[in-house]
């Protein structure tokens, strides 16, 4: 029935913090800002690799009201919302070496598992209020 997942979100609360954060500082690439008129479209996605992108979303209209966009900015606010997105590589220990010398914030060391060596981190950047 599907073939793949072309699109996700992640809430921030500052796009161009966000942009500044997913693609200078983790690497990724800016593939869409777009001012739609009632929100602006930003997206980011791994250089390459057309066919998935994140978007990089402000909580509000058009897919909430306001009082629901309070809450969820204030679990962004808080880092509450959860896993948000997984990426590969092919050096793990490498990519975390790089992030690591870049200020980024590292939630958990590389540790081996079953299924390959992971590491967490946090996105700092959409943490900050922009209202």
């Amino acid at each position: 029935m599907y073939n793949s997942i072309n699109m996700s979100n992640i809430f921030v609360l500052d796009q161009d913090k966000a942009i500044d954060f997913y693609v200078k500082t983790l690497g990724m690439e800016l593939t869409n800002d777009l001012d739609l008129g009632f929100m602006r479209w930003v997206t980011v996605g791994v250089p390459g690799e057309p066919g998935r992108n994140v978007l990089l979303e402000l909580p509000g209209p058009p897919g909430m009201d306001e009082k629901s966009a309070g809450q969820v900015r204030e679990l962004v606010t808080k880092g509450a919302t959860g896993f948000a997105l997984g990426l590969t590589t092919d050096d793990c220990k490498k990519t975390y070496e790089t992030l690591k010398g870049r200020g980024v914030e590292i939630t958990s060391e590389p540790e081996d598992h079953f299924y390959g060596t992971d590491f967490g981190l946090r996105d700092r950047e959409i943490q900050y209020r922009s209202r």
